[in-house]
């Protein structure tokens, strides 16, 4: 029995991931049943070793190793779709997300109106970024908020919490996970935030510039724009019952 996975998605982070478990470990033992699932994304580094090292160590640790690289989004989808638990909560591997903020990631599911959460959404105060990379992300969360008006100022923030069934039924494509508000938004749900901590990142470097980033994201904010307003909305049915003329 599980009630929550814990969903990273990781390439390359044997110098963060041992660090990165045990502060979920620790994080996780107020809340019930729990798992995490690291999707290993073709990683070359030796973290695959590290990971089975601990999987005799740790329990409650499964791993999915992806052949070849698949970027974030398709790591967060492999995880969610072998998970376990009913509530999911992501974050990054690079170490950046305190694993500290999970409690509250899942909290507005036990609260008032939980039933109308669809998502829950971390934004990130006092980020531990470069200026180039802060600014970058200030523009694209701007431009997209404008354009998609999902009411969310930070959708970059690897923290995200929601129901299992409830993601599965999105529609999936790639770097997905940056529009999640607007497809949650989309399906009727209502997007609860929560401002959340952000740390440095411990070691290794980050796998995307600030110009891969603003390409691919001008390309798919054009296409998650497309896919919102073409929203099948439900019909209205009426049911003929026939007439019994026996």
């Amino acid at each position: 029995m599980c009630d929550t996975s814990i969903i990273i998605p990781a390439r390359n982070e044997a110098e963060n991931i041992e660090a990165l478990l045990d502060g979920i470990a620790q994080a996780c033992a107020s809340i019930g049943p729990w798992e995490v699932i690291v999707i290993d994304d073709a990683s070359d580094d030796g973290m695959a070793d590290i990971l089975a090292r601990r999987m005799t160590q740790m329990s409650e640790l499964r791993v999915i190793r992806h052949d070849r690289s698949g970027g974030q989004s398709a790591g967060v989808h492999s995880g969610v779709r072998a998970a376990r638990g009913t509530y999911i909560c992501t974050l990054d591997g690079d170490g950046q997300n305190p694993p500290s903020e999970i409690p509250n990631m899942l909290a507005p599911f036990k609260g008032p109106n939980s039933a109308k959460i669809g998502l829950v959404a971390g934004q990130r105060v006092a980020r531990q970024d470069t200026w180039s990379k802060r600014y970058a992300s200030k523009f694209a969360n701007a431009l997209r908020a404008k354009l998609l008006k999902d009411g969310t100022r930070d959708t970059g923030c690897g923290l995200k919490a929601f129901r299992r069934d409830d993601f599965l039924a999105l529609p999936y494509f790639d770097h997905m996970h940056r529009y999640l508000p607007a497809l949650f938004a989309r399906d009727g749900w209502t997007i609860a935030h929560v401002d959340v901590s952000h740390a440095a990142r411990g070691g290794g470097r980050s796998h995307y510039s600030n110009f891969q980033r603003a390409l691919v994201g001008a390309i798919d904010l054009i296409g998650v724009a497309w896919l919102l307003k073409r929203r099948k909305k439900a019909m209205p049915t009426e049911v003929t019952r026939s007439e019994n003329r026996g």
